[in-house]
């Protein structure tokens, strides 16, 4: 429940613009990367304050300042102050309980979006937030923790392979964003396998361990809906060009970006109906088999009742009854009786196809 539930309560109170980070601390120290390149060379360090990354703003280059760790508020405020960030703008970075959003503040985009990953360990989907802040020469990206997808990109970038280092910083900041989108997809093959395991399961033997594990797949589009609905807005106002950032080259490929977008709020969407679909047939096989086992019962009862009745009269204590002066009469004739009304039942039965 704790990734449905927002955790404000911290903020109530405060003026608009306070800084207070909220979420879990996921690095026990900030980690600031560097990357300044255009088509001719490449700048690449880690610096240890963040003031290394200053003298780069003005710079005719494409600067990339990465954030791993959101929880020094004195950094987030030297990264406001020198970059001229909205200070609402650094407290909606800080609150990781954010949805995916776009805002224009015409000399940059500050952009939302959540990194999703399929937890091995413990077979869930795993979220963080991802801020993105555009500029005219400049891209800030805030993580949550150190390790993510952008190493293919930053390997392109060290290498000069592809556009990267002969585009400007909004083909950067689509490139971010197409390496999150295209993660997607391996989150959903996961799910996609769990989902297709959980189908044969419920036709051949459904348990009620089936049943969690599907109410916690549920609960896992459910999160993966709510974390992945919101960014078709945010790339189709991208891909519009409403903004004098983003290029004319670059509005084709965030059209790229908003396609797999639909793509997966697509499949997220046919694996929600197809959980639904799977519930009605858990709860139809577990009928099933309640009926299978009424039916076996009520046959067994319904032999037995003749023979009960047959047993019933034989056991009253009368004195004059014919029968108990017959020397066979229990070693065969009731015997007989008793089995012949038995095998006849269940032969009727089966004829029937009731068995």
């Amino acid at each position: 429940m704790p990734r449905f539930i927002k955790r404000v309560s911290r903020k109530i109170g405060l003026s608009p613009g306070t800084l207070v980070h909220i979420g879990k601390k996921k690095v026990e120290k900030v980690r600031i990367r560097l990357i300044d390149y255009d088509e001719a060379q490449l700048q690449e360090k880690e610096a240890k304050i963040i003031e290394e990354c200053f003298p780069f703003k003005d710079l005719p280059t494409v600067t990339w300042v990465n954030i791993d760790g959101l929880h020094d508020i004195k950094l987030m405020e030297k990264i406001g102050k020198h970059f001229g960030l909205h200070p609402l703008v650094l407290e909606d970075i800080l609150n990781t309980e954010q949805r995916p959003k776009i805002e224009d503040f015409d000399d940059y985009l500050f952009v939302v979006l959540k990194m999703l990953h399929f937890d091995e360990n413990e077979q869930e989907v795993r979220a963080e937030q991802i801020s993105i802040i555009l500029a005219s020469n400049f891209v800030l990206s805030f993580q949550e923790r150190v390790g993510d997808i952008f190493n293919p990109l930053r390997e392109r970038i060290r290498s000069a392979k592809g556009r990267v280092r002969k585009m400007g910083p909004d083909y950067l900041a689509y490139a971010l964003m197409d390496a999150i989108v295209d993660n997607y997809f391996i989150v959903l093959e996961k799910l996609g396998e769990k989902i297709e395991g959980m189908e044969q399961e419920l036709v051949t033997n459904p348990t009620p361990e089936t049943l969690q594990t599907l109410h916690n797949l549920k609960r896992e589009m459910i999160f993966l809906r709510k974390s992945v609905w919101p960014l078709r807005e945010v790339v189709s106002r991208l891909e519009r060009g409403e903004s004098k950032l983003i290029k004319d080259s670059t509005g084709i490929y965030l059209r790229d970006v908003y396609d797999h977008t639909i793509q997966v709020i697509d499949t997220i969407e046919t694996f929600r109906d197809m959980l639904s679909g799977m519930l009605d047939i858990y709860l139809s096989s577990v009928s099933n088999r309640m009926n299978e086992v009424m039916k076996v019962l009520t046959i067994i009862a319904t032999i037995f009742i003749p023979l009960t009745f047959i047993v019933g009269i034989y056991g009253m204590n009368f004195e004059y009854m014919p029968e108990l002066k017959w020397h066979w009469v229990y070693p065969k004739a009731f015997w007989v009786v008793i089995i012949g009304v038995a095998v006849f039942m269940a032969f009727y039965f089966r004829k029937k196809k009731w068995l």
